[in-house]
């Protein structure tokens, strides 16, 4: 089945699930955002935004206008966070797997149970960008920008001109915030993959044009983090307010959206104290000197005073913040040019990268012999100051859907020559096969053909640290690893059956006939570099994780009404029908939608066949009706000679009818 699957996993989001990192798309930052020590009655506490990235778009872009906590218990929210009276927007995509840090905020003492979001939903408070290479059969031509009356934001509250949409997110498992400590984070994750998030609908020709339906009620939720030292932070600009010799303030800048020429900067008041490396040295690269320097301290760095930076920081285990790698120049757009984005072709023959922008246009970079390549790592202080690698022979170590931040001496240049590139999260994804003790398989399937990759990886030694487990109130040490289902990620695979376990997993195959063949497992991963973690002695990447993402069928019509938990439908494209099993248990049912289209409106509405949803989904599921599944298939059991397949999320239709 030839579709772009990679659907990018957090592979740090054990619990919470699949998800990435924050701010963006332009920026924005809280008015109550400070770096300062709080009173001995309150906390400091980081907030940072993350997401789970789509391959389909370039931008989405939102306005987060206020973050409150919500008491356990009960009680009326506290806002913590608040946007200045110009809400910047963030670019999600822009977020794959990182944090972007909106401020170190002061947060009462006490026990909270959830989160409640506040979002711009005017029109054209929400922004969407098609990528450069979207899913085959996606319904509009990369690069366009949606217009703001085909984006309809469901939930949205208000009269004209202050319409929002209020997200509540409730927390898997408490937040504890307690006076005086600094090591308690909350991240905040938008998960674009989430099937339900961005829903098009296009109907007949004659009927209108495509509807893009946004709905952030179900795909926002809280990402655990259980060791603010291992949080992996976006890089962060901001104007230096003050240098001491052991740190510098900045006041955090966050760069217009969509970027403007020269590109400037929003100045916020968020006040962000950043050490330097007094170990493992900080490096400073000064782009209007076009000079690089290891420094200890910023005793010697008074030229930083009011000029403009960009930070690549780790959090220490007691809250504070450490540069890796620092650059500064008196023009903002020269420590904004480097591109940060996804990977979207590695030319090893020509030595070149392409990168996407903020604006999620490619940009070509030559690396050189002197190019350094560094995988970021923040809980070890070593690793993450120390290159993996240099010049143009490691360039073979990256492929496309890598995340990466380029760094470049001369950003001016065309093209641009990369001096660093920062490996922010090396994901692997797409089809799984010859699954064994060792390792997997993983055969990539973009449009663009040379962009494609098939790697056979090992798994992390069964020795190694891989983040924990938490459930009912007790926290497990994970070693090995691990592995989970897209849309159940909080039922976590670990320990010694995990690997076999795996195994059994993805030794399915689903026939849907036509062009469209077999349909079979697919996942993502995320990588660390291993210099000999495999236990074989030898430098690579090896896998932390893997998440079995279902695979999203084209539009479908059902052959055999829904009877129990089952029924049969053939997709488009393809000639023989297969049969579809929905699961009701509490807590693992599949996420069922009903997507109904009336006089050009669209509207989402989730439906619970745990409950009486499921007289109404068997009322709806007749013959003929048109649905769409993501799934996963399963092997056949004996005597059975095909597959099934298991639904994950079922969105059935309703009013006008998509376009088949």
């Amino acid at each position: 089945m030839q579709r772009i699957m990679l659907r990018r996993a957090i592979y740090a989001a054990v619990i919470a699930g699949l998800g990435g990192a924050l701010a963006a798309c332009g920026g924005g930052g809280g008015g109550s955002g400070t770096a300062s020590t709080p009173a001995q009655s309150m906390a400091a506490m980081p907030i940072t935004i993350s997401d789970a990235p789509s391959d389909d778009w370039a931008c989405v872009g939102v306005q987060v206008l206020s973050i409150a906590l919500v008491p356990a218990g009960g009680g009326t929210p506290i806002t913590v966070w608040s946007a200045p009276a110009q809400a910047p927007y963030v670019n999600l995509v822009q977020l794959d797997q990182l944090g972007e840090l909106l401020g170190n905020v002061s947060v009462p003492p006490g026990t909270y149970s959830g989160a409640v979001l506040t979002i711009a939903a005017n029109p054209g408070d929400v922004l969407l960008t098609v990528a450069n290479n979207p899913e085959s059969g996606f319904p509009v031509a990369g690069g366009t920008s949606i217009p703001a009356d085909q984006i309809q934001i469901q939930g949205a509250q208000g009269g004209s001109g202050s319409r929002t949409v209020a997200v509540d997110v409730n927390f898997a498992n408490d937040l504890t915030v307690t006076a005086g400590e600094s090591n308690v984070a909350l991240d905040v994750e938008f998960d674009l993959g989430h099937p339900a998030f961005i829903v098009a609908h296009t109907p007949p020709a004659a009927e209108g044009a495509t509807v893009f339906a946004v709905n952030f009620n179900g795909p926002v939720r809280r990402r655990p983090v259980h060791d603010i030292a291992a949080l992996l932070l976006r890089h962060t600009y901001g104007t230096v307010t003050a240098v001491s010799s052991a740190a510098i303030t900045i006041d955090k800048d966050f760069p217009v959206y969509p970027a403007s020429n020269p590109e400037t900067e929003i100045t916020s008041n968020i006040a962000l104290t950043i050490g330097a490396d007094s170990v493992n040295g900080t490096i400073v690269y000064d782009l209007d000197a076009g000079s690089r320097t290891v420094v200890n301290n910023f005793a010697s760095a008074s030229g930083l005073d009011s000029r403009f930076v960009r930070v690549a920081a780790r959090y220490q285990t007691d809250g504070t913040l450490t540069a890796v790698r620092l650059w500064v120049s008196s023009d903002f757009s020269k420590v904004w040019l480097s591109p940060e984005g996804h990977v979207l072709n590695v030319d090893s023959t020509a030595a070149t990268l392409t990168v996407t922008n903020e604006d999620g246009v490619p940009v070509r970079v030559a690396i050189d012999a002197s190019t350094l390549f560094f995988f970021r790592t923040p809980a070890n202080a070593v690793a993450d100051a120390t290159p993996i690698g240099e010049g143009t022979g490691f360039l073979g170590n990256l492929v496309r859907g890598f995340k990466v931040h380029v760094g470049s001496m001369n950003p001016l240049q065309v093209p641009m020559v990369a001096s660093t590139i920062d490996i922010e999260t090396a994901a692997f994804g797409g089809e799984i096969s010859n699954a064994n003790t060792m390792g997997f398989k993983y055969t990539s399937q973009f449009l663009a053909v040379n962009d494609n990759y098939a790697l056979t990886l090992p798994y992390i030694a069964s020795n190694a640290d891989n983040g924990v487990y938490q459930s009912n109130g007790q926290t497990t040490q994970i070693t090995g690893f691990k592995w989970w289902d897209f849309t159940f990620p909080t039922l976590v695979d670990f320990g010694n059956s995990a690997v076999s376990d795996f195994i059994s997993a993805t030794n399915g195959a689903v026939d849907l006939g036509g062009s469209l063949g077999n349909v079979v497992a697919w996942g993502v991963s995320g990588a660390r570099w291993g210099d000999g973690i495999g236990g074989d002695g030898t430098s690579g990447w090896y896998l932390n994780d893997a998440v079995l993402v279902p695979t999203p069928l084209p539009l479908g019509t059902v052959t055999t009404a829904l009877t129990g938990t089952s029924f049969a439908m053939q997709v488009l494209g393809g000639t023989l029908p297969v049969t579809v099993n929905l699961d009701t248990n509490t807590g693992s049912a599949t996420l069922v939608y009903q997507v109904n289209r009336s006089d050009g409106m669209v509207t989402i509405t989730p439906l619970n066949i745990a409950g009486d949803g499921l007289a109404t989904l068997q009322a709806a599921l007749t013959a003929g009706a048109i649905v769409k599944v993501w799934s996963v298939p399963q092997a056949p059991a004996p005597p059975a000679s095909s597959g099934t397949l298991k639904a994950y999320v079922l969105a059935y239709y309703s009013g006008t009818m998509p376009n088949m």
